[in-house]
Parts: C-alpha cells; structure tokens; sequence
C-alpha cells in the first residue's frame, strides 16, 4: 500500500516579540497569512499584551527569493472592540484562520474571541484586502434534535473554512467551518459521542443563503464529529490548524494534537505538535488518513521555552512561489516557518495511516 508521504521540514524563526512594544509584551504568535492587492504576502499575529490582552496585528512577509525570512510590522487589524470578544478581566481576540474564498471574492477570517464572562466563542471577519476586516459576528449553532445538545452553549475555538464549497449531508452545496466545541466536565455529552476529549467538528452553511445575503455565513447547521484524539502525540485533545487545501488525495488538514505530560510538578506539562489527516475529498465529514506520530514536534529551544508547555502551533499554510510554507507559533511567542514536502512510502518511518471514519 502506498500511503501520503507529507511532511514538514522546519527553516526558521521569523517572528519574535518587540520588547519596545507593550503589545507585544508577552508575544506574538499563531498567524494566519494571505496577500494584499499589490500581491505582497502578509501574516497576521496574534499579539498579546500585559494581562494576556491579544489582539490581531498585520505584519508584511520578508522574502529571500520565495523563501519567507522576516516581517515588517503594521498596524493592529483586529482588537477586542466588542463587548463579547473582552471582559473578566482579560480577553481579545486571537488565533486567526484566514480562508481566500474565490466565489465570494474576499477572505472569510475566523477568529476566537475570548470574551470574559461569555467564554470562548468562534467568530467571523470578512475583507476583500486583507487590511480592513468586517466583522461577522459569533457563529450560531442551529439545533439539532439529534445530538439532543445546543452547541451553542459550550466555548469553540479553532475554526477553519474550506476554502470552496463542498456537499453537505443532505447533499447541498454549502460553505463548510471545521471548529471544536467544548464539553464541560458535568455536562452529558451530545447523542452519540462517547469520548469527553475535545475533538475536531463540521458544520454547513447552504451557498444559496451566503449569496443571498453574506450574514447567513455565521448561521450553521448539519454538525458532525470529524476527528477525535487517537494517538499518542494527541492523547489530550486536537484542533484544525489552517484551513484545508486542496490536494491530489482529497483535502490536507493540519491539525495540532496535545499531550499531557508528568513533570513532578502539580500542573503536567502540555506538548503541542502539528499532525495531518487527509479527509475524503467528496465527504469532509470523512477521515481517510492520518497521521500516527507528529510531522512537526516542540524541538528547538524556543519550541521548549515554556515552563508548563512545549508548543509548536500550526496557524497558516500558503504557497509562495513553487513551494508550500507552514506558519506556526512557538511557545505562545514567536513565529515559526516550515516547509511542506512529500515523499510517499509504504510504511516504514512514514507516519501516515489508513483510518476509518468516525461513528456519526
């Protein structure tokens, strides 16, 4: 059997704090990337301020050749203007996956907002440059009786769209968000979901509706389990990464997993690593490989930074030139830069496995 051979060979640091600037007091990480008009590739960053205040900044892509090297910052994007993405004493906005959406004409941006006494909810910001974003608004979760749950009732974070529409499960073609609910500890577990672990979720909105009226874009329904925690590197829990790209075996996901490890300390020690899962290309809701071990683990010394966890996160992909870069925070930190490569096996040292999909 021949199996993906995807990989990720890591380049450099490219993205470290200001220490001049109180923004930036405690980092700037997890990016998301895309190009302006003028064609110039762009991340934006978290940037996290004293108080663990994060807000979205936009920072220029300095390129050797094609090869992505350094930044020049720019101006803050995004902020926690909103009464629901701020509050508690802490809050902002953070983690960005930005998705180009050709039949919209415009990047379609979803976000996290950590809004205090509301908790972490999924959001959306639209904008047709990169620059100047619009927001969206929190998704709303349409009920299912099925689930016998509200999903909006539980925090969701790491909320990715595929960047074409896809068929829904009744066969509609919608636009299509992976996210990942929440489940509090006390609370029963939606019907038909038997591991508490916090897993990867997909839900559908019809293109008809989105093209009628861009609002419906938030307005989600047909959820279903994508991917749970499997292996060990990921024993915890698991989130989308970037949005989905397309790819000869269907669509590559990114994902991070995170393990919990003993340390003699009373709190373990979390490890974040990027995996992939290579999802059907006609069924997203589908698992048709993914990966056993981690493509990209905490290894260098800023991955290893943190006292109570070693991150490599996986936020952005895009290709640039002839070639695929992953963007990933270090830490809670920095800006990492990776890229992507193939080289199919049949099994020995090639992380990749067949899989099954998941009970629905």
């Amino acid at each position: 059997m021949t199996l993906p051979g995807y990989r990720f060979r890591r380049l450099t640091t490219i993205m470290y704090p200001d220490p001049g600037d109180p923004m930036e007091f405690w980092g700037a990480f997890n990016p998301t990337v895309g190009r302006t008009p003028d064609g110039r590739w762009h991340l934006i960053a978290r940037v996290t301020a004293e108080g663990n205040v994060s807000r979205l900044r936009i920072a220029e892509l300095l390129l050797d050749g094609d090869v992505p090297v350094g930044v020049r910052r720019g101006d803050v994007v995004l902020g926690p203007d909103e009464p629901w993405e701020r509050g508690g004493g802490r809050g902002g906005v953070e983690d960005p996956r930005a998705t180009w959406v050709a039949a919209l004409g415009m990047y379609v941006m979803g976000y996290t907002a950590q809004g205090g006494a509301y908790g972490a909810q999924a959001a959306l910001a639209v904008s047709a440059d990169f620059r100047t974003w619009r927001r969206l608004g929190p998704l709303h979760f349409a009920y299912d009786t099925a689930l016998k749950h509200d999903l909006n009732v539980f925090p969701n974070k790491d909320v990715a769209l595929f960047p074409e529409p896809v068929r829904a499960p009744d066969g509609r073609l919608s636009y299509a968000f992976l996210h990942r609910p929440m489940w509090g500890a006390v609370i029963d577990l939606p019907a038909g979901l038997t591991d508490a672990r916090h897993g990867i979720w997909v839900s559908f909105t019809p293109v008809e509706a989105v093209h009628r009226d861009l609002r419906n874009l938030v307005l989600l329904d047909q959820h279903r389990p994508v991917a749970q925690p499997e292996f060990p590197f990921e024993s915890t829990k698991i989130g989308a990464g970037p949005p989905p790209v397309r790819v000869p075996e269907g669509w590559l996901l990114v994902h991070h997993g995170v393990s919990a490890h003993d340390t003699g300390d009373p709190v373990p020690r979390l490890d974040y690593a990027a995996g992939a899962m290579l999802l059907d290309g006609d069924d997203v809701t589908r698992v048709c490989y993914r990966t056993s071990a981690p493509l990209l683990a905490p290894e260098t010394t800023e991955e290893r930074a943190g006292i109570d966890r070693h991150i490599v996160f996986p936020s952005g992909l895009a290709r640039i030139g002839a070639a695929d870069y992953l963007f990933y925070g270090i830490s809670d930190r920095y800006i990492g830069v990776a890229v992507l490569e193939r080289a199919p096996g049949t099994g020995d040292g090639n992380p990749w496995q067949p899989t099954v999909a998941p009970p629905r």
